[in-house]
């Protein structure tokens, strides 16, 4: 062996032959063919994303519209409850006072019990 080469199978060839190590191919030279195939790819995926971008922000803008849509329905029906509730309130309270005179709830002939009415909608479902 000579002194200032080293051994086959040597650190030093194993480092130089490992895959990542391998001389990269020069590129060749492109054909004005494949310039302009290059330029209408681009061109064809610049549009195809522009599209997407647009299609994207369409839909966002659509969300947002259903999103402000269901906000006012929300607080239209909140409202609602409100007033259904101190509708509520009303009624009970107008009750409680009409129990306290009402004819009919103070005679003692209405404490009878009275067999119970067939419920209506029982009749009309299938058994």
């Amino acid at each position: 062996m000579s002194q200032g080469l080293p051994a086959a199978g040597s650190v030093l060839q194993r480092s130089v032959a490992a895959p990542g190590n391998q001389p990269q191919p020069q590129p060749q030279p492109q054909s004005p063919e494949d310039d302009d195939r290059k330029v209408r790819r681009r061109e064809k995926n610049r549009v195809a994303a522009q599209r997407s971008r647009k299609k994207q922000t369409q839909k966002a803008d659509k969300l947002h519209e259903e999103y402000e849509c269901l906000e006012q329905e929300n607080s239209r029906l909140r409202r609602e409850i409100g007033k259904l509730t101190e509708e509520l309130k009303h009624l009970t309270e107008a009750l409680k006072e009409h129990e306290k005179m009402c004819p009919l709830l103070l005679c003692p002939m209405n404490f009878v019990p009275v067999p119970p009415r067939p419920d209506p909608v029982a009749g009309c479902l299938p058994r």
